[in-house]
């Protein structure tokens, strides 16, 4: 029995010293990430991030949202103006002027002549503002539709005569194409344009710190009250530490951070989290 109870300490033992170079193999070849975060603004002196989660990713927080962005693409301005309910002349027009904003104040300095003699829209929008006695002189069209199937001959005539002295008044009196802007707005596709950019970039905001954390995250901490945080077990490799596009604030400041960090076996990476290596959130609004 003596010498049973010797051999299964012995096999302990053996059983522990094996466990504990297992251990040791296992941390010899991971790192950690030794952090501090500080935001300074303007004319004041450093403040440490406290309670702020830093994430530690296998891939560019910037390059994550290019992914989501590659999921959920935003039409282009041509794919946008080909869907809207206008007339074929004003899509074509936009798209040559690289005109989205219909009301914009200073329309008329873009809008020509043959621009408001070829696209309906701003024909009418001419007529609407130059109507009600507002300009003197100007043409008034005396065919009728009725003449349009009755006397077609007659109609077509007058018609043309009222449109060549219509591009001829323009020409002679540019000044009443000012104001047409104020006449678009029922055809103006601006704020349905500003909507789906900005439902775009809210989902965005809300699909890519989802995919970083579960397709990309490999450790995470929060910082403490010296802006300090401590992420270890990391296998070597190149990782990028972000606020996931939560903004660290005081002050004038609020930061972003995005900031690649290589991390090598047995050893503890430092790095300090600053103004210098962020973007400051106010930069990335229109």
């Amino acid at each position: 029995m003596t010498h049973m109870r010797h051999a299964f300490r012995f096999l302990a033992l053996a059983c522990g010293l094996l466990a504990s170079a297992t251990t040791l193999a296992a941390q010899a070849g991971t790192g950690a990430i030794d952090m501090t975060a500080r935001v300074t603004p303007t004319g004041a002196r450093p403040e440490p991030v406290r309670q702020f989660t830093l994430y530690v990713l296998t891939k560019s927080y910037a390059d994550i949202i290019k992914e989501v962005e590659g999921q959920d693409v935003l039409p282009t301005r041509e794919e946008f103006i080909d869907k809207l309910s206008v007339s074929p002349e004003l899509k074509t027009w936009m798209k040559a002027h690289n005109v989205i904003d219909l009301t914009a104040p200073d329309l008329d300095k873009v809008v020509t002549t043959d621009d408001i003699m070829k696209v309906p829209e701003l024909f009418d929008a001419y007529q609407r503002t130059n109507s009600g006695g507002v300009t003197l002189g100007i043409p008034k069209p005396k065919y009728h539709e009725s003449d349009k199937t009755a006397n077609p001959d007659k109609y077509q005539k007058q018609k043309d005569e009222y449109l060549s002295a219509t591009r001829k008044f323009i020409e002679t009196h540019p000044a009443t194409v000012q104001g047409i802007e104020l006449e678009l707005a029922g055809a103006n596709p601006y704020m349905q344009w500003e909507k789906l950019n900005a439902d775009h970039k809210k989902r965005i905001a809300q699909m890519a710190p989802d995919t970083a954390q579960i397709k990309y995250l490999a450790g995470k901490a929060d910082t403490d009250l010296d802006g300090h945080a401590f992420v270890s077990g990391l296998p070597a490799g190149k990782y990028w530490i972000s606020s996931l596009g939560m903004d660290a604030a005081s002050g004038d400041r609020r930061l972003l951070w995005d900031v690649a960090v290589i991390v090598q076996a047995g050893h503890t990476s430092e790095l300090n989290l600053s103004n210098i290596n962020a973007i400051d959130a106010r930069s990335l609004q229109p």
